[in-house]
């Protein structure tokens, strides 16, 4: 009987998830695993070694070994064959990369910054987001970033999610008030109402020159809305968004 399989530890989720070649709609499609991915990311692009990319992904040497080489080969097959790529599968769970243990003494400038994100710019739907940006700021400068999946987590439970993902301040647009009650019990710092670029506001505040409204609210929990209705300045998809 084979032993089952151990699943993989992801630190960073993909930030896109497929990739095909120009004017080809119909390519075939090769499918990486999020596992393949991830020691792709760590060997590759983080320029770890397989010792290190094996225990960061709690599996043994060998293991990232045969992960790295198939990753490869599926890769080089798409690229020389013209094929569709996604990513998606795999027997993983998620585990946010930690801040240095350098950055754990906090202050204004060591910290970590999350971001509601989507295709580069600050998602304005708190509550829906699907993913975070996090950014680690060592003395008021970025040194690293990683996007992470909130995995369904609803309202109720993203405070929650930050705070195990060891964030110290949330940039957003709009936001409920129950969700600003989490975020100050769960210690983290909020700067609302905030639009645009997400890489562009955490340089920001990591400089100490973010401009946002501390009183910029989304009152969806309170009130019901007819159909049609749009947000304003500090919009978050289909609830009202204003100033308290």
């Amino acid at each position: 009987m084979p032993r089952p399989v151990r699943c993989r530890r992801i630190g960073q989720m993909p930030a896109f998830r497929s990739f095909s070649p120009d004017d080809i709609s119909d390519a075939e499609v090769i499918r990486l695993t999020l596992d393949e991915y991830e020691t792709l990311r760590l060997m590759d692009a983080e320029g770890l070694n397989q010792e290190a990319c094996a225990a960061q992904m709690n599996v043994a040497r060998t293991t990232v070994t045969a992960i790295y080489e198939s990753a490869r080969h599926k890769i080089a097959t798409a690229l020389v064959q013209g094929k569709r790529l996604q990513i998606t599968g795999g027997c993983c769970e998620f585990a946010p990369v930690p801040p240095p243990e350098h950055l754990m003494m906090k202050g204004s400038q060591n910290m970590r910054i999350a971001i509601p994100y989507e295709q580069g710019e600050i998602f304005q739907h708190f509550g829906h987001t699907e993913q975070f940006k996090l950014y680690d700021v060592e003395n008021g400068t970025i040194i690293r970033e990683q996007i992470v999946n909130t995995n369904g987590s609803g309202h109720g439970a993203l405070a929650g999610f930050l705070q195990a993902a060891q964030a110290d301040a949330l940039i957003c647009g709009g936001i409920g008030g129950g969700a600003q009650m989490a975020l100050a019990e769960a210690g983290i710092q909020l700067y609302a109402g905030v639009a645009g670029s997400a890489d562009a506001a955490a340089k920001a505040l990591a400089a100490g020159r973010l401009e946002y409204d501390p009183d910029a609210r989304c009152d969806h929990h309170d009130h019901h809305h007819g159909e049609g209705h749009d947000c304003h300045s500090n919009g978050c998809g289909e609830h009202s968004c204003h100033k308290a």
